[in-house]
């Protein structure tokens, strides 16, 4: 009788630690959403882990994405500096470029 209790007691605690980190609410009204939908789907374990935002990006997509967006940065920094010096050679050289006018 007392594994029963000790059992239940360790199951009221893990109740009360969902109810406060609000794990229930949320899978309550999950659950309420797929009650409520007029079809059903065909697998609801997807239904729910799309709607409770199982399926998003993996941590090492993430990482490679922010490495590929600060080497791209670092080569748009070049690009442009290379970009501004090639419009000053381009000013420094229209002058000598253009044709003189002969005086009348």
């Amino acid at each position: 009788m007392t594994t029963y209790k000790a059992g239940d007691c360790k199951r009221e605690e893990f109740r009360k630690y969902l109810e406060k980190a609000g794990v229930l609410d949320t899978l309550t009204k999950v659950l309420v959403v797929l009650y409520e939908e007029p079809e059903k789907p065909n697998n609801a374990l997807d239904f729910l882990k799309q709607h409770l935002n199982v399926t998003g990006p993996d941590t090492a997509d993430v990482e490679a994405l922010k490495l590929e967006i600060s080497e791209l940065r670092q080569k748009c920094e070049l690009l442009q500096e290379e970009n501004n010096e090639l419009k000053a050679k381009i000013q420094q050289l229209e002058p000598a470029l253009e044709p003189e006018v002969p005086e009348n």
